[in-house]
């Protein structure tokens, strides 16, 4: 006989433990091979002090079982606490987020019967960093990271997906027509990865008009990758659309572990009435199943899913012209079990067997030249420095600073919200108190002593200087971006 498995079970908030029940009590009904260690997350955590909302004996039950099946919780709303989610995504390397959102029509109104879209959602990067300032009385600041290994391991997990699911086209959403550095590098990446998948189409669009067509023709969209602040807006997006927020599971797959959750929230205003819709941790759990093999249980949940909603057994959320019962969360529980090896008649019956696992481990390998930093030649040739200032005028600010430059480093631009004040700037622009003032060397290139001198300089004519960013170049193509006007 084979030995259980053990996951890790968080039940979370709100109508969190009432779907959770429901979905074990499928799994056991159905004869899951695992075993389940619980443990408590979110609010009653937050409450007892614990910012992060995860204490230290869960986290060693999660990193021992590498497996954790998580209810939606609550997470409070200011007071210096951390997004649960967040931080397990990131502490985990639950590097890839994937979201599939599928149209189950008539049985869940939607406007895109045709629609099965999978969202592939970069998990650890981008302004999702957390990484933010308050930096004058006027001005804050968050930062966007992008980096070249990220990028990879999840655009060729989108590729890789699409060759162990059957799909036949891959897109990539950015905006590198602004972002040129960060979403360019994302842009880059795919197109490189793209041309090793020669039997799967691919295709760049820039988010906005992506975001847009995905709403209007689903159908033309299989797998869509991004980067994660875009992915979370866009899965949301497709999940709506496709029929409900509710009806959609979530995987967040890393290297070594693994979490799946309902992408909606913990819902407090229902809790406890047993009318919640369990379906996305339903499917949510299916995705778990398969993710450890377990793909003949995860096949007859899903299939007596699917006849359950065909049959018209629905819960208040879905409930329409085409149902033929409204039921709580615990009848449609019942509903499903009793359906356990039955397959649906009008949805097409899934079949798992033999589907390939994706080898998160041989992401972490390049099998493509993409990574020129180890081979480029890197010069520093300036300085951006944020001061803070008034604001007011900007020839008075470039003469200050000129006064204080000294003889390595010449102010070439000021910016003021990434647009040229100076020189020649316009008495139209809108200006704040925070303001981006470029040197560049007399003589092409500097080092970090002529910038420390320099901010010794302007530190002595009483410049309040913000922060620094060094302007590097790449084989003598500059690597930083220029400002608006310039």
């Amino acid at each position: 006989m084979q030995i259980p498995k053990t996951i890790t079970v968080a039940h979370g908030d709100g109508i969190g433990p009432e779907i959770m029940d429901s979905t074990l009590k499928i799994f056991d009904a159905t004869g899951v091979n695992l075993n389940y260690d619980f443990i408590e997350v979110g609010k009653n955590v937050y409450e007892r002090g614990v910012k992060s909302g995860i204490e230290e004996k869960a986290w060693d039950t999660v990193l021992k079982n590498k497996i954790l099946f998580k209810a939606p919780i609550t997470t409070p709303q200011g007071g210096g606490v951390k997004s649960l989610n967040v931080t397990l995504r990131k502490t985990l390397g639950l590097f890839a987020n994937v979201r599939p959102c599928k149209a189950y029509h008539p049985y869940v109104q939607t406007k895109h019967p045709q629609m099965d879209v999978t969202i592939i959602r970069e998990n650890e990067e981008d302004t999702y960093g957390g990484i933010e300032h308050r930096q004058t009385f006027e001005v804050y600041q968050c930062l966007k990271l992008i980096t070249l290994p990220g990028t990879e391991r999840i655009v060729r997990y989108a590729f890789e997906y699409a060759n162990t699911h059957g799909r036949k086209k891959v897109t990539c959403f950015t905006k590198d027509n602004i972002m040129k550095l960060t979403d360019g590098l994302f842009h880059d990446t795919f197109k490189t990865i793209a041309s090793e998948y020669p039997d799967i189409e691919s295709e760049n669009l820039i988010v906005d008009i992506g975001t847009a067509r995905l709403a209007d023709t689903p159908e033309n969209f299989d797998v869509i990758v991004m980067p994660n602040l875009y992915g979370d807006i866009v899965s949301d997006v497709a999940a709506q659309i496709s029929g409900s927020v509710g009806m959609v599971g979530s995987a967040n797959i890393g290297s070594e572990c693994a979490m799946f959750e309902a992408i909606h929230g913990s819902a407090p205003d229902i809790a406890g009435k047993n009318i919640a819709n369990p379906s996305a941790l339903i499917q949510a759990g299916t995705m778990m199943l398969r993710h450890l093999g377990e793909t003949r249980s995860a096949q007859i949940i899903q299939n007596a899913w699917l006849k359950t909603l065909e049959d018209g057994i629905h819960t208040t959320d879905i409930f329409s012209k085409h149902s033929t019962k409204k039921v709580s969360t615990s009848e449609f529980t019942q509903a499903v079990i009793d359906r356990l090896g039955q397959t649906p008649g009008k949805f097409s019956a899934v079949n798992y067997e033999g589907q390939k696992k994706i080898d998160t481990l041989e992401l972490k390998l390049s099998r493509t030249e993409l990574r020129p930093s180890l081979k480029q030649k890197r010069e520093l040739l300036g300085v951006d420095i944020f001061v803070y200032w008034e604001p007011e005028n900007a020839n008075l600010l470039a003469e200050r600073l000129q006064e204080a430059s000294g003889k390595h480093l010449k102010l070439t631009m000021i910016t003021n919200r990434g647009t040229k004040v100076w020189p020649n700037g316009h008495p139209e622009t809108f200006c704040t108190d925070h303001w981006r003032c470029r040197f560049k060397s007399i003589n092409e290139r500097t080092n970090q002593m002529e910038i420390n001198e320099l901010l010794h300089n302007l530190t002595k004519h009483t410049t309040d200087i913000i922060k620094t960013e060094n302007l590097y170049s790449f084989d003598t193509e500059p690597a930083f971006s220029l400002g608006q006007g310039e």
